[in-house]
């Protein structure tokens, strides 16, 4: 692989496995409304907020950090108050006690409006416009979490983007197949991939920040309880499944705690990232050896989620557990032959595992997603996988992974609706 072929992905790894404190779609809101705030220059007296179905979706039963509160009406509160749009994806993180008081009573003079966006066919869309003293100030986020498109106060444009397509951004982007995936994660420099590993050390400590406490479902905590050795047995499979859990738990419930994102989620960041972790540490792999399988991981679940979006009715642990699965695989002693094998035995098993938001719940879809994932490894290490006469599996890896996303990005679509129609009539 060519130097700057190297760099630019690099360059995307980076992009893409970001930090963020919170569940990443009302971060991003809480984001939007910030930038407007300081676009306006003062604190607003009124803010709406209009936005497309699936941010939505992803922020109505999400806890937000530090407030002890559930849903998008204090993300945006504590965005104008104390947001600061440098933070990005941690805009939040200088949150406390006085501030969640103001919040509250900002909530309380309803000075807030919330509304879908009509007439968008983008599923990630964040419009936020402020208002105060007869001044106004519009920021709009589109396609990427912290991808600001336009910027306008007082009918001054700042910042025009819009007209930027998602075809045209990718041009930019490295065209990877899962082959060029696991050469760059086999064959970089380790110098100048080594900075993966911080991926492991926030999620992990995410992990263990939910096993001190009682976070969602307490579902990680669970499992390192009597039923990891009564029913599970304690072995590394049962940790793999209680430390990404754990993880996630503390995340959705809102801890105040960063975790490694991946392509916009904090989730598929915690299952690309934890269940390479364990199985590595307890089964003494090298420095080097976590770094290439982290790398893999992460660069799979990027690869994949180039043609799927960002944000779609196709659960993300889908594609976060496909990435793990694959590092898992090359770390048991696979090779690319039982890499790609790992990915159809995926892809055969989850595809269709609907979104239904961003809630605590999101513990037990990650949990499933990585116990596929390692039954998906040893499957490939035995020299088993699910073939091109089954179901949507193609001889080429490459177009199983796009069959996947075409069913996630177009053929759930009615499916996306109609959750949201039943998520918002309950």
């Amino acid at each position: 692989m060519e130097e700057h072929e190297r760099q630019q992905i690099i360059a995307l790894v980076k992009r893409e496995v970001v930090p963020a404190i919170g569940c990443t779609e009302p971060m991003a809101v809480a984001l939007c409304v910030a930038r407007a705030t300081e676009t306006l220059g003062k604190r607003p007296e009124k803010i709406t907020a209009l936005l497309s179905a699936n941010i939505l979706k992803n922020a109505m039963g999400v806890g937000i950090p530090g407030t002890g509160m559930i849903g998008l009406p204090i993300a945006i509160a504590l965005g104008a108050l104390i947001g600061k749009s440098d933070y990005q994806l941690e805009v939040l993180k200088d949150c406390t006690l006085q501030a969640v008081e103001a919040g509250k009573a900002f909530i309380d003079e309803k000075r807030i409006r919330i509304a879908l966006k009509e007439g968008i066919e983008e599923k990630l869309y964040i419009e936020v416009t402020c208002e105060a003293g007869g001044d106004t100030a519009t920021a709009i986020i589109a396609g990427g979490h912290t991808d600001f498109r336009r910027i306008v106060r007082n009918g001054e444009v700042l910042l025009d983007k819009m007209s930027a397509t998602t075809a045209e951004e990718d041009d930019n982007a490295p065209q990877l197949t899962l082959r060029r995936v696991y050469d760059f994660a086999l064959t970089a420099p380790l110098d100048e991939i080594r900075f993966i590993l911080e991926t492991a050390r926030l999620n992990k400590a995410a992990a263990e920040r939910s096993f001190t406490g009682d976070y969602g479902h307490g579902l990680g905590k669970m499992l390192r309880g009597n039923y990891e050795h009564k029913i599970m047995g304690d072995s590394v499979f049962s940790h793999i499944l209680s430390y990404t859990s754990g993880a996630c738990d503390a995340r959705m419930a809102g801890a105040m705690i960063p975790v490694m994102s991946n392509s916009g989620s904090g989730n598929q960041g915690i299952s690309a990232t934890l269940p390479v972790v364990v199985f590595a540490e307890e089964n003494g792999k090298t420095e080097e050896e976590l770094i290439r399988a982290l790398m893999l991981s992460h660069l799979t679940v990027i690869y994949i989620k180039q043609s799927l979006g960002r944000l779609s009715a196709l659960c993300g642990c889908v594609v976060a557990a496909t990435g793990s699965s694959c590092g898992i695989t090359w770390l048991m002693g696979g090779g690319y032959k039982e890499v790609s094998y790992a990915v159809q035995n995926m892809i055969a098993n989850l595809t269709g595992m609907i979104c239904d938001g961003a809630k605590p719940s999101c513990a037990l879809k990650v949990t499933t997603g990585v116990s596929t994932a390692v039954l998906s490894a040893i499957m490939a290490m035995e020299g088993r996988t699910v073939t091109s006469v089954e179901g949507i599996i193609d001889e080429d890896v490459d177009q199983s992974i796009r069959n996947l996303t075409k069913i996630g990005s177009r053929g759930m679509n009615e499916t996306d609706r109609l959750v949201l129609d039943i998520m918002t009539h309950k």
